[in-house]
This record gives C-alpha cells, sequence and structure tokens, in this order.
C-alpha cells in the first residue's frame, strides 16, 4: 500500500453497495471517503476497505467522537479510530462539530452547539486532546441544524473561524449544509464563506437536500441542487479547487449516478485549476 498525503479532484463516498463495482472495473475515481464507524469491528467489511486502499487514496469520516459532548472522551472509541487510520494511512481524518452522546449512551444524531466563548474554548480542547492522541490533525464538519440557540453570542461562521485557530485543525466544508442553513435560518451564505481562512479547507462536501413546507432537510438522499451548485462554484472562487467529495447516504443510487455527479463537480474544480 502507497502512503497518500494529498487528494484533489471529486471523491465519492465508499458504500457497501459499491464494493464489487469498484474492484471489479476500478472506476477512474481519484478518492473515496470510508465511514470510520463502519470498520472498526473487522471482519468484511475491513477487508473491502483494505483492498479498495490498495488501489484509492482514502479519507476517514466519523460520527462519533461528540466533540461537543460534556462526556469524556471516548478513549476506547479513540483507540479503534487511531488503529484503523494506522492501518488504513488515510489522507485526512474527519469528524462533525457536534455532540452525539448524554452520560455514555449514544444517539442516531448529530446536535449542535450553541456558539458562546465558553463552549468555544471547551471544543477546542477537546479536539487538541483528540489530536494529541491520534498524531495528526483532523478536520472537522460544519452541521445544518434546525434550532438557533437564543444564547448565541457568536454567528456560526465566527464560531467555526475562532474554532480552527484555537484548535489548529482544518475544516472539512460541507456547502450543502451551508446553503441550508442560509435557506432556513436566512443569512447570506457568502457572508460565512467569506469568514474562513482559506488555508483551512481542505475537503469540501456535496450533498442533496430535501424541502418540506418551504423548509430544507439535509438527507443526503438527492443529487446535488442547483443552488448548491451555484454557491458551489462561489465558494471555489474564494477557496480554489479543494478535493470535493459527493455525499449520499440514503436511497444510494448506482455508482454510475454518483460518478455523474462527481463529474460535474470535477468540471468546476478544472475552472478554478490555477493553470486555467
Amino acid at each position: 500500500m502507497v502512503a497518500m498525503t494529498t487528494i484533489q479532484g471529486a471523491g465519492i463516498g465508499l458504500r457497501s453497495q459499491h464494493y464489487n463495482h469498484i474492484l471489479t472495473h476500478q472506476p477512474a475515481i481519484p478518492w473515496l471517503e470510508a465511514l470510520s464507524d463502519n470498520y472498526l469491528g473487522g471482519g468484511l467489511p475491513l477487508y473491502h476497505l483494505e483492498q479498495i486502499r490498495a488501489q484509492y487514496p482514502i479519507t476517514l469520516h466519523g460520527v462519533s467522537l461528540s466533540l461537543g459532548s460534556a462526556d469524556p472522551l471516548n478513549m476506547d472509541y479513540l483507540t479503534q479510530l487511531k488503529q484503523l487510520a494506522d492501518r488504513i494511512e488515510p489522507v485526512h481524518v474527519s469528524d462533525h462539530l457536534a455532540w452525539v452522546s448524554v452520560n455514555g449512551h449514544y444517539f442516531n444524531d448529530l446536535a449542535p452547539l450553541p456558539y458562546t466563548e465558553s463552549v468555544l474554548h471547551y471544543v477546542a480542547d477537546r479536539i487538541l486532546q483528540v489530536q494529541d492522541f491520534l498524531g495528526r490533525r483532523i478536520l472537522i464538519e460544519n452541521l445544518s441544524p434546525y434550532l438557533q440557540f437564543r444564547h448565541n453570542t457568536l454567528t456560526e461562521w465566527q464560531f467555526l473561524a475562532a474554532l480552527l485557530d484555537k484548535a489548529d485543525c482544518h475544516l472539512l466544508l460541507d456547502i450543502n449544509n451551508v446553503y441550508v442553513n442560509a435557506t432556513n435560518h436566512g443569512f447570506d451564505p457568502l457572508d460565512y464563506l467569506d469568514a474562513l481562512p482559506i488555508d483551512r479547507i481542505k475537503e469540501i462536501h456535496l450533498a442533496g437536500y430535501e424541502e418540506q413546507d418551504h423548509f430544507l432537510f439535509d438527507t443526503h438522499g438527492y443529487p446535488v441542487q442547483p443552488g448548491v451548485w451555484k454557491l458551489y462554484q462561489q465558494a471555489l472562487q474564494r477557496f480554489g479547487p479543494v478535493p470535493t467529495l459527493i455525499e449520499w447516504d440514503t436511497d444510494i443510487p448506482s455508482f454510475d449516478v454518483l460518478m455523474a455527479e462527481a463529474q460535474q463537480a470535477d468540471t468546476y474544480l478544472c475552472q478554478h485549476h490555477p493553470q486555467n
């Protein structure tokens, strides 16, 4: 297995439905993102991941660090994650700016945080601990929360920008989430993008949302919508050709459908390549 330190272009989220297609046809996809939590138990999933990792760069994306929880950091989980990262040698390890546990009990959702100075310092300290244990910087991903806390003292983008600096970590910028939040909560998404430090953006996610009663839901079960594509192009104008992932988590389509979405992202990425 050749060590990979960088990725470029548009990748696809690795899903079990597509293992055989990838291993049999070796499609021309530049990189893949694997969901960390699916491979901590070993067995056939890890076997398939290792086979695919031998051919493609991989990033690891998790949902269980619970960076914003009042619970202590789960050292058993972190140990498993470190072992997986040491074995797979991913280009990036990422998780969400969220909390997912209470008193050691985990729930199947990503809960948002209040954007205050005290929470900022608390989460930054936990990220530093995680990075020290893993021996690498991590990427944190912005959420699409459907509520806002009344006692917020910072905007989401102010909180993120400060957190990236204090924790010396990187950002996995989910453009779909920015678009969903801007629509649901009534802010200008360009204000959000303009506040983020360019050198901290190491990966972008694109996904599809669902609209119900004039409210957007981040379902990751549809093609990327036109408004998100437009915001993505505006993000590339600011940040350059950041490696981009097509994320599709429910009602997963054929690999060809995902490839078509990735090729569309690649079209925009090429327009912002330094040589163009």
